[in-house]
């Protein structure tokens, strides 16, 4: 009997570990593979820490911008993106983009903006991580009925930095995404 009831109290112990794990900053994406296969364009990058150190060497340390890259990239570990546009509406799961949603949930994420435009069918929605008081993570999701975008960046984060990589390793320009339009004036 107490063998058992050792067994059981070790057990649970376990499983709450596990469900009180702190929620990470790198997501786990989808396998979109059947999404590149519907897609008339697609971008799959994956950058983890080795493989951004390697691409900061690329860029040209005579360049200010460059310069600029390469230092909001020394902090990251990573740069995530899958990007997809599709030839006819509705060509994604919205499952595709709840798996995602489902992690941001957790604690430690945190929504900064989320944009929705009804007429358009576009949303955009973007999370922080933030440990201490330091943005340890970021994620976007940007869906339109043709397109889904969705990048995390993972890593010492710079908000005011971040700017540096739009139109950088897939990361897109966040303009879109942090300026909602107006909603329009109905007679």
């Amino acid at each position: 009997m107490k063998l058992s009831c050792i067994g059981w109290l070790f057990g649970s112990l376990l499983l709450s570990g596990v469900a009180c794990r702190a929620a990470e900053p790198r997501l786990v994406l989808p396998d979109f593979s059947d999404l590149t296969k519907k897609a008339s364009q697609s971008v799959n990058i994956t950058l983890d820490s080795s493989l951004l150190v390697m691409a900061g060497k690329f860029l040209d340390g005579d360049d200010p911008q460059d310069a600029a890259v390469r230092e909001v990239i020394k902090g990251l570990s990573g740069i995530y993106v899958r990007s997809y546009t599709f030839g006819e509406d509705n060509a994604y799961r919205q499952s595709d983009i709840d798996a995602v949603n489902a992690q941001l949930t957790s604690p430690g994420w945190s929504r900064l903006v989320q944009t929705k435009d009804r007429k358009s069918g576009a949303n955009v929605d973007i999370y922080v991580m933030v440990a201490g008081e330091k943005a340890i993570g970021m994620a976007l999701i940007a869906s339109e009925p043709r397109e889904l975008t969705i990048v995390n960046i993972v890593g010492s984060i710079d908000l005011d930095k971040l700017r540096k990589l739009e139109g950088h390793f897939g990361v897109p320009g966040l303009d879109a995404a942090t300026t909602a339009s107006p909603p329009s004036k109905q007679k």
